[in-house]
């Protein structure tokens, strides 16, 4: 399993709080199949979650140390969740936010609430950019839930949707297990993501991982859990 949405860089958000979590929280992961993990800080313009690519960096470095002396044998890589923004392009020219392991991969989130206001032409623009957007956990938004011929007609336009986990078992109640069933019927799930924010029992990643089976079969879940992750790695 590759995980693409994950909040354990310790201290810049409101994943993990400190060294210790983080560890703790890959351990989790491990523990569920996870051999490669992406961290995508929340990096929300105007707010207190801005941590730059440059401190990230140096988070990682110390928890990848971390991991070498713990001999917790986990892949991890840099990468951002982007609260949807028109400055998305700018912010990625300065080296200010990262791209999902340094390739062309971008993780962008739009509001859980409210009513859909023309994201498509964001997402569209970095699309002309040469990135490929990829929406985090698009079974959460209200606006989804409410009118789901907005992820059809987003997945036609070439973006691609990452579901969690932690969706398909109930975590994020009825209607967003309901959405993410539609999505894995429909083939609409590029890939998943743990979307931890705290050490999480194993069990629940693995419980959510069956319960996917019931909608794919071998060679499809294969796919989203890590033949589709694997293209964001290279």
């Amino acid at each position: 399993m590759i995980d693409i949405h994950s909040h354990i860089l310790p201290g810049i958000d409101d994943g993990s709080r400190d060294y210790e979590e983080s560890i703790e929280m890959i351990r989790c992961l491990a523990d569920a199949g996870a051999t490669d993990i992406i961290f995508t800080p929340h990096y929300v313009p105007d707010s207190k979650w801005t941590s730059t690519r440059y401190k990230n960096q140096r988070l990682l470095a110390n928890v990848r140390a971390r991991l070498e002396r713990e001999k917790i044998k986990v892949n991890i890589y840099l990468g951002n969740e982007n609260y949807i923004n028109t400055e998305i392009l700018d912010l990625l020219a300065t080296k200010t936010i990262s791209p999902l392991a340094d390739g062309k991969y971008v993780l962008v989130e739009l509001p859980m609430s409210g009513e859909w206001d023309g994201y498509e032409d964001v997402l569209l623009m970095v699309k002309q950019a040469g990135y490929k957007p990829i929406l985090a956990h698009p079974e959460r938004y209200q606006a989804f839930q409410k009118d789901y011929s907005l992820i059809t007609e987003l997945c036609n336009m070439g973006i691609l949707m990452q579901c969690n986990f932690g969706s398909i078992i109930g975590q994020y109640g009825r209607k967003a297990r309901k959405t993410i069933k539609k999505m894995a019927k429909d083939g609409l799930i590029f890939c998943l993501g743990s979307d931890i924010h705290r050490p999480r029992a194993a069990a629940d990643l693995i419980k959510a991982q069956a319960k996917l089976g019931r909608y794919y079969d071998e060679a499809g879940l294969k796919q989203i859990l890590e033949k589709n992750p694997r293209k964001i790695l290279r």
